[in-house]
């Protein structure tokens, strides 16, 4: 099994192709396609950080500067109805978009709430597919989809916490030892 962080670039790719077909899946949809739908969809797919809806209307509102929050969230909930976008809500946090409509999963940093993309792949199915799928423990229920969320620290905030600990700079003396150095 191998499990991979989502990388920029190929995030990029798929934002290019999505992007590409988005007005001919609303227009099949019966959905109108306008400018500010546009730059909405366009801002969450060129955004890899999951964002909230106002960074996305900080975002849309440079091009747009008529456009109002409300249209804004309308717009990322309607995206969401249409299958175009999805949303990523973290436990006691407000609600972020994500333009991945790939099966992936997030690791999210507990201290700055850092989102990244992950991919669990391997070589004959997804992993959690192949571990959900028809588990007898989920008798009387149907799984529609899954995502797994890893708490983390990202490294920043780990450097950060491990430099607010030791204020002289100096490492600590378990890893001047050679030890390997233990999650914060």
């Amino acid at each position: 099994m191998e499990v991979q962080i989502v990388s920029d670039r190929r995030r990029a790719g798929y934002a290019r192709r999505r992007m590409a077909d988005f007005t001919a899946r609303c227009r099949a949809g019966g959905l109108a396609v306008t400018p500010q739908r546009l730059a909405i969809i366009a801002a969450l797919l060129g955004a890899t950080d999951h964002p909230r809806a106002e960074k996305i209307f900080a975002l849309v509102r440079k091009r747009h500067a008529h456009i109002s929050l409300a249209t804004v969230h309308r717009t990322l909930e309607t995206l969401c109805r249409i299958g175009e976008a999805r949303k990523v809500t973290m436990l006691h946090d407000s609600a972020r978009y994500d333009g991945n409509l790939d099966p992936h999963h997030h690791v999210v940093c507990v201290h700055c709430r850092r989102v990244r993309d992950v991919d669990v792949r391997d070589a004959e199915t997804s992993g959690l597919e192949r571990l959900i799928g028809d588990h007898p423990a989920l008798a009387g229920f149907r799984p529609l989809g899954w995502s797994l969320e890893i708490q983390a620290l990202c490294d920043s905030c780990a450097d950060k916490k491990a430099a607010a600990q030791n204020p002289s700079g100096r490492r600590a003396a378990a890893t001047r030892r050679g030890e390997p150095r233990r999650a914060l």
